[in-house]
């Protein structure tokens, strides 16, 4: 049960850190405003297209990767915080496997300014992971399970 809430917080999350991302890539300088990472590997994936179709893949994509990323999250948090995992992600993905499958170039070959956008959203997206997983977890011992012939005894007035 622990992955699939990790998943839900995940996926939960990906809205948090694409709200950050919108934001953030307003304030990058004029020459770096062009499409972030999750367009650039799926153009690198799937071809270069502009299209609607293409835009919304992007959009999923980044998302199932948010989802997928954050079923992980219950196997390590008692090793890394939130935001500590979503910088292992950022390393993992844009310092790692994407390089390595000649996807992108490593994070180290693109601009600073750039690369601080994503460590921002990274750390936005971990952090509201961790919190995501955590109500996740106390609603399941809480609220969803009470005995509700406990709560009508306990709302009585003495």
């Amino acid at each position: 049960m622990r992955i699939i809430f990790g998943a839900v917080a995940g996926l939960c999350a990906t809205m948090a850190m694409t709200m950050a991302m919108r934001r953030l890539h307003t304030m990058l300088p004029l020459g770096e405003r062009y499409p972030l990472p999750p367009a650039e590997i799926l153009v690198s994936v799937c071809g270069s297209t502009s299209d609607k179709a293409h835009t919304t893949r992007t959009v999923l994509a980044h998302f199932l990767y948010g989802g997928l990323s954050g079923a992980v999250y219950p196997l390590v948090r008692n090793k890394l915080d939130g935001p500590g995992f979503g910088l292992a992600i950022w390393a993992a993905s844009y310092l790692g496997w994407i390089p390595a499958a000649g996807i992108l170039t490593p994070a180290t070959k693109h601009p600073l300014s750039r690369n601080l956008l994503m460590l921002a959203a990274h750390v936005v997206w971990g952090a509201a992971l961790a919190a995501g997983f955590r109500e996740l977890e106390l609603s399941r011992n809480d609220i969803f399970t009470r005995d509700p012939a406990h709560d009508l005894h306990s709302r009585q007035v003495t």
